[in-house]
C-alpha cells in the first residue's frame, strides 16, 4: 500500500470516529422520553343534538318577506337625520372604538367624562356633546360608562338611531 492510500485511510478513519462520539447525549434523552409515563388523552366532546325550532309569527311580520321602506323622505318614519349645519366636535374625527374613557369629574350639577383620543389628547365631554364617526350624541355620563345615541344609515336611504356606549377603561 502506498503512503497516499495509507494517509487517506487514516484520515477517513479519524473523520468517521469523530461522528460517533456525540451520540451519548441523544441516547440519554431518548431513554428519558421513553421512560416518561403516558397520559390519558381526553375524549372528543359529544356534539349536541340538533333541536328543531318552529317559528310562530302570530301578529309579527314575516321575516322572509322584504319590508318595503317609505319612498317619501318627509314621511314620519324618516325624520332622523344628521344635522349638516352643526360644527363637528374634535372627538367626531375618531371611531368610537379608538376612544378610551379615563374617568369622570363632578363639578356641581354637571358630570364630565375624560376621554383619551388616539392622538393622546384628553378631552372633557358631557351630556349633549358629540363623539365618534356616526354622529354620536352623549345622552348620559356615569362613573362606569358614557351612553350615546348614534345616527347610522338604515340601508334604505334613510337613517336610524342606535344606542352605543363607551365603558371606563381599566
Amino acid at each position: 500500500m502506498s503512503r497516499r492510500a495509507a494517509l487517506a485511510a487514516l484520515c477517513l478513519g479519524l473523520l468517521l470516529s469523530a461522528c460517533g462520539s456525540g451520540m451519548g447525549d441523544l441516547e440519554i434523552y431518548v431513554t428519558e422520553v421513553k421512560a416518561r409515563k403516558t397520559r390519558q388523552i381526553e375524549p372528543i366532546p359529544q356534539i349536541k343534538q340538533y333541536e328543531a325550532y318552529t317559528y310562530v309569527g302570530g301578529e309579527r311580520r314575516n321575516p322572509f318577506v322584504r319590508a318595503e321602506p317609505s319612498k317619501d323622505p318627509n314621511a314620519p318614519g324618516n325624520t332622523i337625520r344628521p344635522d349638516p349645519n352643526r360644527n363637528p366636535e374634535p372627538l367626531e374625527e375618531f371611531p368610537l372604538d379608538g376612544l378610551r374613557m379615563l374617568g369622570t369629574i363632578n363639578t356641581g350639577n354637571v358630570v364630565f367624562a375624560l376621554v383619551k383620543a388616539p392622538d393622546k389628547v384628553v378631552h372633557r365631554v358631557t351630556r349633549g356633546n358629540h363623539m365618534g364617526q356616526n354622529y354620536g350624541r352623549i345622552t348620559s355620563v356615569s362613573d362606569a360608562a358614557i351612553e350615546l345615541v348614534e345616527i347610522i344609515p338604515d340601508g334604505f336611504g334613510g337613517f336610524m338611531e342606535r344606542p352605543a356606549s363607551l365603558a371606563l377603561s381599566q
